[in-house]
């Protein structure tokens, strides 16, 4: 099919040369020969009378003018497939679908554990995928490489559909044998207490109750960040540190450490947690149902 004179076919092309930046791993992705990839990106640069990728070395590199093009075309192409792909019905009990969920490891915790169990019971067939949040998350749910993003409410995009999952109250966590917790923690307690954080990716993202703290205008004695929340604990257990986790993991991980905890000593709001998925894939009835899923195994957990 020809578009304005362009064969629709070679944006394909187009597209597996910008990832692979190699004509013979760009064939292999698309099931083309080598000699076949060769006269596409030959068309590619008549059409654009443009060099498309040259060549470095060993490896192809994109000109500006493709690396400006790949993103719009990118996306038209993930529209395509989304489109093509979302099915009429779903049958968990029989659906073999895997599904790509972003969302941290509180998160695993909290609903993606008890989720997957229930799986195994009501859709034995269905795989999930657990990607960590980064910088990229937005990105990868706009390219459709994933399905589902959960995070707090401040860090959602605002170009696609959202709904609550949860609220969830933040609490101080600390050694059990730290005499804070017998005598009641006070909010000098907490401000003089040395701290773990929590950050992701490489822009290192706090976590909700960091960048919260970070806006009341009062300072921590920050002694270690850590890449995430499950690494918290080793931090704190059988020292004088503290942490502001969420209630539901730490209910979790004090089963492992030996860990008490107190809700906050000042004011603090509670935390939204919601799912966010594509505009274009709103009604795809497997990532409804699996929505509902998440929902009641959270409503449950609570």
């Amino acid at each position: 099919m020809r578009f304005k004179g362009l064969d629709l076919n070679l944006l394909v092309v187009f597209d597996a040369l910008m990832e692979t930046h190699s004509v013979t791993r760009a064939a292999e992705r698309i099931g083309l020969t080598q000699p076949a990839t060769s006269a596409a990106l030959r068309r590619i640069r008549e059409y654009f009378g443009d060099d498309i990728v040259v060549s470095v070395g060993k490896r192809m590199h994109p000109t500006p003018f493709a690396e400006a093009l790949h993103p719009q075309i990118q996306q038209t192409l993930r529209g395509i497939e989304r489109a093509i792909a979302t099915p009429t019905t779903f049958d968990p009990a029989t659906s073999t679908r895997r599904f790509r969920i972003i969302g941290s490891d509180y998160i695993m915790v909290a609903v993606l554990v008890p989720l997957i169990e229930r799986f195994a019971r009501i859709a034995p067939g269905v795989r999930v995928e657990i990607i960590l949040p980064n910088e990229h998350s937005i990105a990868e749910l706009e390219a459709a490489r994933a399905d589902l993003l959960v995070t707090p409410e401040a860090f959602l995009s605002a170009w696609h559909p959202s709904e609550i999952l949860f609220a969830e109250e933040q609490v101080v966590v600390g050694w059990a044998e730290n005499p804070v917790f017998a005598q009641g923690i006070t909010e000098e307690d907490f401000y003089a207490a040395g701290h773990v954080t929590v950050q992701f990716g490489a822009d290192r993202t706090p976590a909700f109750a960091d960048s919260t703290l970070s806006r009341m205008g009062r300072d921590r004695q920050v002694e270690v960040t850590v890449g995430s929340f499950a690494s918290a604990p080793w931090f704190i257990e059988g020292t004088a540190r503290l942490a502001v986790l969420h209630e539901r993991l730490v209910r979790q991980i004090a089963r492992r450490f030996n860990l008490a905890w107190a809700p906050m000593p000042f004011a603090f709001p509670r935390m939204n947690e919601m799912i966010q998925f594509h505009e274009a894939r709103a009604g795809d009835p497997g990532l409804v149902w699996l929505r509902e899923q998440m929902r009641d195994v959270a409503a449950q957990s609570g």
